[in-house]
């Protein structure tokens, strides 16, 4: 799914002061392999076969550019342009060749040079700054949200009104730490970098029991190939749903697992258990054992430990864990489904969905930045609450 494994063959390094090769659309979509990645970025091909495994949003989400043009990619997943250029140098073994487009595929050369004039406008307008105040306001209404759910239990009881109240409360809350640590794993929020992610494993890990690495790993590839099959892990639901291209590959290998001609009127009965037992929970803590990612394992478990530990001394056992489960159900319920379909934004109808699977860069680079934008401009101007 577009990772990189064993090195292939390299054309080597482009040599300080000598002419740069030049190569063709052609030459370049032969170097899409497991092991073989080159991309285009700003019309200058590099080799990432070696050192895509080094790369800090790991192998699989640069990789999912591979033989493609990955200059709005680049640019919007990065803050600081000149630094992370100087990783680019020993990377580089040429550039197209003056008679090629930027863009490999069907794209309108008007339509990518629009939506690089609307980030821009976006950017003199200051739309990206982060207001601090609504930030601050953010966090702290989610902990009082937190204590205000204690305090109806411990002083009204255990009864079913007041479970009931508390439940919706903390469901809130958690969306809430959602849509912050949202922002936070964006880079949106703090000028460095370093203290987003920082911010993020705290929201993540003790107001919600993620890891913020698996969030990342998750949603960075989202931004980048939204809605393409295969890259994008929040569309790759088969076989419990079908969406576009897969249902007609079903049909044609006549797979029925379900009845998929009514998934719309059982999708809100069995999607969002699905989707909070097993696609959160049992991935979420799988993935940090695999990857070893022992510091939000431990953020994780003091979540758990916070909330059983609140309020097993009303509920017990079987009452504490039915009463997470309403928490966590009701949150999903609406909140994520919802909150995670709005932003899936549809390709250019005059593009062939053949060329989407494998990810036309066109589409994606206009995606990318729609998606960019769109996140961007929503948390900074405080539009989660």
């Amino acid at each position: 799914m577009g990772g990189v494994g064993e090195p292939g063959p390299r054309e080597g390094p482009a040599q300080p002061g000598a002419p740069l090769p030049t190569f063709c659309w052609e030459q370049i979509r032969a170097h899409d392999q497991p092991g073989d990645k080159w991309l285009v970025i700003e019309r200058r091909v590099y080799d990432i076969s070696r050192w895509a495994q080094r790369h800090p949003g790991g192998s699989r989400l640069i990789g999912h550019h591979g033989a493609e043009d990955a200059t709005d990619a680049f640019r919007a997943f990065h803050q600081d342009l000149n630094f992370v250029r100087k990783f680019l140098q020993p990377l580089l073994i040429g550039e197209l060749a003056p008679e090629e487009p930027s863009q490999d595929g069907p794209l309108n050369a008007q339509l990518v040079e629009d939506f690089r004039a609307l980030h821009q406008a976006a950017e003199d307008m200051k739309l990206f700054d982060a207001s601090p105040t609504f930030f601050a306001f953010l966090l702290g209404h989610i902990l009082a949200m937190e204590v205000l759910a204690w305090l109806l239990i411990y002083l009204l009881g255990s009864g079913w009104v007041p479970s009931a109240l508390a439940a919706f409360i903390l469901a809130i809350s958690q969306a809430q730490s959602w849509c912050l640590q949202h922002d936070l794993g964006h880079a949106s929020i703090f000028k460095k970098s370093w203290w987003n992610h920082v911010a993020q494993k705290f929201v993540m890990g003790q107001l919600k029991g993620f890891s913020a690495h698996w969030w990342n790993f998750r949603h960075f590839q989202h931004h980048a190939k939204p809605n393409i099959f295969h890259k994008d892990p929040d569309v790759t639901v088969a076989p419990v749903f079908l969406l576009g291209e897969s249902s007609v590959e079903y049909g044609k290998k006549k797979r029925r697992y379900l009845p998929y001609n009514q998934q719309h009127l059982y999708f809100f009965l069995i999607g969002p258990p699905l989707l909070t037992l097993v696609n959160f929970e049992v991935e979420n803590l799988a993935y940090m054992l695999v990857c070893m990612q022992w510091a939000d394992l431990l953020w994780a478990a003091s979540f758990y430990a916070r909330f059983f530990l609140s309020y097993l001394p009303f509920y017990g056992v079987p009452g504490v864990l039915l009463f997470f489960v309403a928490v966590r159900y009701g949150r999903e319920w609406r909140g994520h489904t919802q909150a995670t379909g709005d932003p899936h934004c549809s390709p250019p109808p005059e593009l062939p969905f053949s060329r989407l699977q494998n990810g036309a860069s066109g589409t994606a680079s206009l995606a990318c930045w729609w998606n960019h934008i769109n996140t961007s401009v929503a948390g900074a101007q405080g539009r989660w609450v």
